[in-house]
């Protein structure tokens, strides 16, 4: 396999100019797989590509994007089978840190990121997503998205009409104030640690959700926990024994959202958990546990033996 451009800066143009672009191509290519290591192993194949390419592209940027565009779709194409099958909840792979940055569009970029969207994308078809994301979060213009998708600039336009209409069915209506976002995150994850119900009742909507993606890969309660006393309830009774068995919750930014990362007490990794937040209040709280969907992040926990731990834990209270 031919190497992966470093960043010498001896290199020769084309993996210069694959690396200057590679943020934006890894930016593409997570908002329509929602996978952190498809997406990264979607831009690898982008590379090698272009490194067969005989004649420089009249565009790189153009060239590479149609490319890694088209890649994606493919391999989502494919993945929507494996997650009709998916056992519970299907949320992204958690990403910490978005390597595009556009100063002037990052509230744009990061709502473009967020849990919340990636989910919604996934009632988009393929060649739905791949517009919406082009035209959309990174501003194409329509002629640029027909060459890329193979269709009609006509078509494309429909394809992003009916995308923005499934994404609009499904947003929230409030507007989102980022440091209000992060202070109420910092309270709730500071009741949390005080053990402070009462103080977690009044962070959450009255409509709050509690949900888990697992794959069947770790345990979590079966359905989606919903309302302000069931919620407060499964916090207050779980997450104190947790800590007893060693688990801790390090506060942190997850697809541009208020979150956490919650670790064993030898670091390992035991979930991702995002805070969807509206009207000065949380109204949903999502939870990546399975395992297969954190090993980019580091060395991740058995969420098994954590349960068994936390069990013993309980008995031995009685």
């Amino acid at each position: 396999m031919a190497d992966r451009p470093t960043g010498d800066t001896s290199l020769p143009p084309r993996a210069a100019e694959f690396l200057e672009l590679r943020p934006l191509l890894f930016a593409i290519a997570y908002r329509v797989l929602g996978r952190v290591t498809e997406a990264e192993d979607v831009v690898q194949d982008t590379w090698l590509h272009y490194q067969d390419v005989t004649e420089r592209p009249r565009s790189p940027k153009a060239y590479l994007s149609t490319v890694v565009t088209r890649l994606s779709i493919n391999v989502l194409s494919s993945a929507r089978v494996r997650r009709e099958e998916y056992i519970g909840e299907w949320f992204p792979e958690p990403l910490l840190e978005d390597p595009y940055q556009e100063p002037e569009r990052a509230a744009e970029l990061a709502d473009s990121v967020s849990t919340a969207a990636l989910v919604l994308m996934e009632r988009l078809s393929p060649l739905e997503r791949a517009a919406f994301v082009l035209r959309e979060v990174f501003g194409f213009d329509y002629a640029a998205i027909a060459d890329t998708l193979g269709r009609s600039q006509s078509a494309c336009r429909q394809l992003v009409v009916r995308a923005r209409r499934h994404m609009a069915r499904g947003r929230a209506r409030f507007a989102a104030d980022r440091r209000a976002q992060q202070e109420l995150a910092a309270r709730f994850f500071a009741a949390i640690a005080d053990g402070d119900v009462d103080q977690l009742r009044d962070l959450l909507a009255a409509d709050v959700q509690l949900v888990t993606d697992t794959g069947g890969n770790a345990p979590a309660p079966p359905r989606p926990i919903v309302g302000v006393e069931n919620t407060v309830r499964v916090l207050a009774s779980v997450l104190p024994e947790l800590g007893r068995v060693g688990l801790r919750l390090e506060p942190q930014p997850i697809n541009g959202e208020p979150g956490a990362l919650a670790r064993d007490r030898e670091g390992n990794l035991v979930q991702a958990i995002t805070l969807e937040t509206g009207e000065g209040r949380i109204r949903t709280i999502r939870s990546v546990s399975n395992p297969d969907k954190l090993t980019h992040l580091g060395p991740v926990a058995d969420p098994w033996q954590l349960a068994r731990d936390y069990r013993e834990s309980r008995r031995r209270q009685r």
